[in-house]
């Protein structure tokens, strides 16, 4: 009965009044970066692809029961992230019953937040989406998977994925760094081109969150 619930609660928020959250975890890592780059992705997709998202995104915290109020939550940082026991579960509910959980590497994640992944799911492999995926086919098309937004380490970027019975329910962006190309022209002066690719991956995200 509890899994009916909550995905009983995401439908209606999915249906009634779409809203995203950024995810506030512990550990010491820098959960609060990019500041710009959710309420720009949201004005983007709003205009561009007809959603109505609330303006100012939610943030919560990893272990707090409003999680469930939102389908799509976005986690991002350079630094450590820990889990406990406590939130672990909670996030494990969270994802088993609807929701949709993106981690965008900002460069700097990916050594800690892989371990709290198979914390998550440990007899879930995280692999590879593959191109054909509905989240790179519409409305954007990209045809060679994630778009390149940042070097970093000059690796190709790549968008990995938990599925559960053929569902995606958690994206690991690595070598990319979306949220880099959602902020503020003015904080990384990156090419409007590639900015654009990171605003439509990211419309592509949403478009997925809401469609399926």
């Amino acid at each position: 009965m509890k899994k009916i619930h909550f995905l009983f609660i995401l439908l209606s928020i999915g249906t009634f009044a779409q809203e995203i959250a950024l995810l506030k975890y512990n550990g010491g890592g820098d959960w609060y970066a990019n500041p710009t780059s959710l309420p720009n992705l949201i004005k983007y997709c709003n205009q561009n692809i007809n959603t109505k998202i609330k303006s100012k995104p939610a943030t919560v915290t990893p272990s707090n029961a409003d999680i469930f109020s939102y389908p799509y939550i976005h986690m991002t940082g350079h630094g450590n992230v820990v889990f406990n026991d406590i939130e672990v579960e909670n996030l494990q509910k969270y994802l088993l019953s609807g929701g949709f959980l993106h981690i965008d590497d900002n460069y700097g994640l990916n050594e800690y937040v892989r371990k709290e992944i198979v914390k998550l799911f440990p007899n879930n492999e995280l692999v590879e989406i593959p191109v054909t995926h509905p989240i790179f086919q519409k409305p954007y098309s990209f045809p060679k998977g994630l778009p390149k937004i940042h070097e970093h380490d000059g690796k190709r970027p790549q968008a990995f994925g938990i599925f559960i019975e053929n569902k995606l329910v958690l994206l690991y962006t690595y070598e990319c760094d979306l949220g880099d190309g959602w902020e503020d022209t003015e904080v990384h002066n990156d090419p409007r081109d590639v900015r654009e690719n990171a605003l439509k991956m990211g419309a592509n995200i949403m478009n997925f969150i809401f469609n399926n």
